[in-house]
């Protein structure tokens, strides 16, 4: 009997992509849905990146491109960078991938060998642990409850790198959670990865330009530069510039590390299509007043979120300031029942709450933590406050 590649075993569908395709279902056959399910921005781009898009079909080549990413591109992205203080880094630090998926799983490939262990922070983005698993690679990971905020502590990262793990792996801001570390926290972070030498180090920042409360974005080498010799940034157009449908992602890093990825991209993608290079470069290059007009708005939905949160006795959410998520430990519902359902964990939760109140949202557990969910708050405005009042009726009706 033929059989697929083991792998293939251990590869799991979108848990997110799963809550999203439900909620369109029931939406589909009449139901009045409001999601806090998928994580995109939903706004678009400005017609600037259009218009570039527009103006790279009427020269079009026909011809395969850079496998690292077209100059152009490249160059738009280092300055892009620059204004968040990474500095120093030339092409040859740089390659470019199909979104930050593509880009991460590249690394991974490069980076770990079957039986090797990366180490994340719990909660973590549901991909992390997908891709470990799917390249046979062991992941190592540190549980952040909210009682922590969410967030890593040195003393946790240093019994984590004194098991040296192959890789680490940052996320900051935090999807799922909307965390964002403090200019000391990372440098406290940095102190300890400093002391550790045979780990790389990648950074997963993609939401860096969605800071709020103005805290400012901080990266280990802003801190200890002799670590640019093994951290790599990644970032992407998809949540900054409204684009995820595009998929241009970006690594900056030692150059070997660039290198690796741009001959895995000769044998995986070849390179990202001119019309979408033409609108990536005009995305960083050009005017930036949506990204920071949406990202004034995202901080106001961020406190119209809280404050309901803050209203729902027994619920515990910390204070995100970054990225469009929050993250509450709803725990305080287990053992209820809501219209004769009972609720045991996340999952039914999650379940009930979209079953009769039609807000969908995603059970934390896909994030590996139980005890939440994630609510992603970048629904059209209108839809915010129903949803969020459909919410606090579902923790108000439950017995």
């Amino acid at each position: 009997m033929l059989k697929l590649a083991q792998r293939m075993g251990r590869a799991k569908p979108s848990a997110i992509m799963a809550v999203a395709e439900k909620a369109k279902a029931l939406k589909a056959s009449g139901r009045d849905i409001i999601s806090f399910s998928i994580g995109v921005p939903n706004f678009l781009p400005g017609a600037h990146v259009y218009a570039a898009a527009a103006a790279s079909l009427q020269k079009d080549s026909g011809q395969y491109g850079s496998n690292r990413g077209a100059d152009a591109l490249l160059d738009a992205f280092l300055k892009h960078i620059e204004a968040i203080g990474l500095t120093g880094y030339t092409r040859a630090n740089c390659s470019t991938g199909i979104g930050a998926k593509h880009v991460l799983y590249s690394l991974a490939e490069a980076l770990l060998d079957e039986g090797d262990t990366i180490a994340y922070a719990v909660p973590y983005w549901t991909t992390y642990a997908d891709i470990a698993d799917i390249l046979g690679a062991k992941s190592l990971q540190l549980p952040c409850p909210a009682s922590q905020n969410y967030k890593l502590t040195p003393a946790q990262l240093d019994a984590a790198l004194a098991t040296k793990p192959k890789v680490f792996l940052f996320n900051n801001p935090s999807n799922p959670t909307g965390m964002v570390y403090t200019r000391d926290e990372v440098a406290a972070l940095a102190d300890v990865i400093a002391k550790y030498p045979d780990t790389w180090i990648i950074t997963d920042d993609i939401y860096n330009r969605m800071v709020f409360d103005s805290l400012g974005y901080h990266n280990f080498v802003h801190f200890r530069p002799e670590l640019r010799d093994r951290v790599i940034f990644v970032d992407s157009l998809s949540k900054t510039y409204g684009m995820p449908g595009w998929r241009v992602g970006f690594i900056a890093g030692p150059e070997s590390v660039a290198k690796a990825l741009t001959t895995l991209n000769s044998n995986h993608i070849t390179n990202i299509p001119e019309v979408i290079t033409a609108a990536g470069v005009a995305a960083l290059s050009g005017p930036q007043d949506v990204p920071t007009t949406k990202n004034a708005e995202f901080q106001a939905k961020r406190d119209q979120v809280m404050a309901v949160m803050n209203s729902i006795p027994g619920l515990i959410c910390p204070r995100p300031q970054g990225a469009f998520y929050v993250f509450p430990d709803i725990s305080c519902a287990f053992g209820k029942s809501h219209g004769g359902t009972k609720i045991n964990n996340d999952v039914d939760f999650c379940n009930a709450l979209l079953e009769a109140k039609g807000v969908a949202c995603v059970p934390g557990s896909a994030f590996g933590e139980p005890k939440s969910l994630r609510i992603s708050y970048t629904c059209p405005t209108p839809q915010l406050a129903p949803g969020l009042q459909r919410f606090q009726e579902f923790f108000a009706e439950l017995t």
